[in-house]
């Protein structure tokens, strides 16, 4: 596994960083990672791959009410590719395809054990876990700087019963709202995001523990509903600083479990090509409730755009 996620970093990084043809861009010469925000779709025949990478590590938690409490040391390691193409004249639709890939880690392991790919199942998993097939839509010709994507994600990893947890078994429906606006002589960008997520399937009540892992079904019949905010920065045409914060809410549906939380991060962005820029972004949940993760997050992605 981890062999697999290298190779693919490395093909995308020789197939774009060569690939030095300038997007035809109407908004006056901005550089991609200035106007192609989420908000923004793809023209016809455009590609958008954006491989992301993010490891999420903590040494404490929230007990069932909201004060922390220690624990020893888990870790989350999630490899996101996207895989997106504009198939309308008028750039108002693309479609896609997502995938994931997870590593995760119990028992005080380090936070670079889930590079070990290990999946002993009883303080280790990994595997390729979810695959989505995606819509983008810009749905008012007036407001192009408003759009929404809307994901279906299916579990594509076996059961195994009494093991650690990979990821949730659930059938999981995303559809993500983008809105942002640029001010400040263009200096400035506000972007936003509200997401909604529904997650199916059978309540872990009613999981059967012979045969199936119970913790994997704790968010099914439920809906998940981040809201977050950036605040970016430009200090020339190729490189971005933003700050961000994002308020979630796990809302019960019939499972009879939901939780909050809080987090708060910064991070930046460099155009390395025309067409292939880099991310970088940390993050920290500060607060949250029902035996939530009080962890960081540290995320690096890497975007071509041709």
């Amino acid at each position: 596994m981890k062999s697999i996620i290298f190779t693919l970093l490395a093909m995308t990084t020789i197939s774009f960083s060569g690939f030095s043809q300038e997007l035809d861009d109407e908004s006056q010469g901005k550089s991609n990672i200035q106007t192609y925000t989420p908000s923004k779709l793809l023209k016809k025949g455009q590609w958008d791959i954006k491989f992301f990478n993010s490891l999420y590590t903590q040494t404490e938690q929230t007990d069932g009410g909201s004060k922390s409490q220690k624990i020893a040391r888990q870790n989350f390691f999630t490899n996101t590719t996207e895989i997106y193409t504009g198939v309308s004249d008028n750039a108002r639709i693309n479609i896609g395809f997502v995938f994931q890939v997870r590593s995760n880690t119990f028992g005080g392991q380090g936070a670079l054990s889930v590079f070990d790919f290990d999946n002993n199942k009883v303080d280790s998993r990994s595997g390729f876990t979810t695959m989505a097939p995606s819509i983008r839509v810009q749905p008012f010709a007036n407001v192009p700087n408003f759009s929404f994507t809307s994901s279906v994600y299916f579990a594509i990893f076996s059961d195994a019963p009494n093991a650690a947890y990979l990821d949730k078994k659930s059938t999981f429906w995303e559809t993500k709202f983008f809105f942002d606006r640029t001010f400040g002589g263009g200096d400035w960008q506000i972007f936003t995001e509200a997401d909604f997520g529904f997650n199916f399937g059978e309540k872990s009540s009613e999981a059967d523990p012979v045969t199936e892992n119970v913790s994997e079904r704790f968010a099914n019949n439920s809906l998940f509903l981040p809201l977050s905010a950036f605040l970016s920065y430009f200090p020339s045409n190729k490189s971005t600083l933003f700050i961000n914060a994002q308020q979630a809410f796990l809302i019960d549906l019939g499972n009879d479990f939901s939780q909050r939380y809080t987090q708060l991060g910064f991070g930046g962005k460099y155009q390395l090509t025309p067409s292939l820029n880099l991310e970088a972004s940390f993050g920290k949940i500060v607060t949250g409730n029902s035996f939530q993760g009080l962890g960081q997050t540290f995320s690096l992605g890497l975007r071509a755009l041709f």
